[in-house]
């Protein structure tokens, strides 16, 4: 009887069906409600209220985001990059506007630098658990980081607050100030670059990032040589590098100008090719502890859906 049970619960981790289907299984099994809400929205003509109102529990009084939004940053905390994950879903959900992001500028108000710039960690209680490569200090300062991917956002939702513009004025100042860049900063100045209103400007930094990006190696161009030889992994919290998928999350982004159409599609390949047999996508980053690594997944497994349907790969 104990092995037919096993045998049972074997089968319901091996989903099959189109790569949708078997991601949905994964989602249902494993993700949190936030997640199911972002994958019903999505793949299900899912109800964007109910995935504002799922957002909602991670909203604190001082207008932030807290309660483990980022799986990295444990805690019910704000911090600056919990903002950048909840900017992201109000923005899919069509809901990046009005008076709740106008609280939310409210608070990236309180926590900036004099010149706009938000901090990667903000101070927090002691005891609040987070991943070993954020800072443990009291103090943080600002950078490109969490900047980028904020204020890109509010500009691709046409957003306009008193803060936004020296928040803008620094990411510029940051963009045009890289020369060694690591994947993150690269992949937050290009979430910048993709939205703010100077299009000429930003398409010319684009570019010089784009070249940046390519001397130094920062993109694995062929899955299959290059992460044998280890290009595109310069961080140590990194397992299988970057990808050009992950600098081109869509045809519309700059980002997209650097590669060819053949890295692209040796990128997509290989992405199609990452889903793992339980129906979800890989954490890629070394796991520091089991809660962060068990969310991650889900929130991975929608965005390598959305980023093969934003190029036509087929996952239904």
């Amino acid at each position: 009887m104990a092995g037919h049970v096993a045998g049972r619960n074997e089968t319901a981790e091996r989903p099959v069906g189109s790569a949708l289907e078997r991601a949905g299984h994964f989602v249902w099994l494993t993700a949190r409600v936030l997640e199911q809400r972002r994958f019903a929205l999505h793949f299900l003509d899912g109800d964007a209220d109910a995935l504002e109102t799922a957002l909602l529990a991670y909203r604190n009084e001082d207008d932030g985001y807290g309660h483990a939004l980022d799986p990295d940053l444990r805690g019910p905390s704000s911090q600056p990059l919990h903002a950048v994950h909840a900017l992201r879903l109000l923005d899919e959900a069509g809901r990046c506007g009005g008076q709740r992001v106008e609280r939310l500028c409210r608070y990236l108000t309180a926590v900036s630098t004099p010149d706009g710039a938000l901090p990667v960690v903000s101070p927090t209680p002691p005891g609040h658990p987070r991943a070993p490569w954020f800072p443990a200090t009291d103090r943080s300062s600002g950078g490109l980081l969490a900047t980028g991917p904020v204020v890109g956002a509010l500009h691709g939702n046409g957003v306009w607050h008193a803060w936004l513009f020296r928040a803008t004025d620094c990411c510029w100042a940051a963009v045009d100030a890289l020369e060694k860049p690591h994947p993150g900063e690269a992949l937050a100045a290009l979430a910048f670059l993709d939205s703010v209103p100077d299009r000429a400007r930003a398409e010319a930094a684009a570019a010089r990032l784009g070249r940046l990006v390519r001397d130094q190696g920062l993109a694995v161009l062929d899955p299959g040589r290059d992460r044998a030889t280890g290009v595109g992994t310069p961080r140590e919290d990194t397992e299988e590098g970057f990808f050009a998928y992950d600098f081109a999350r869509s045809p519309e982004s700059l980002g997209r100008r650097w590669f060819s159409d053949a890295e692209i599609d040796r990128s997509l390949d290989f992405l199609t090719g990452s889903q793992q047999p339980d129906g979800g996508w890989p954490l890629r980053r070394r796991p520091w502890a089991a809660a962060p690594r068990m969310e991650w997944r889900p929130v991975l497994t929608i965005e390598a859906l959305l980023t093969l349907r934003a190029y036509g790969r087929p996952i239904a």
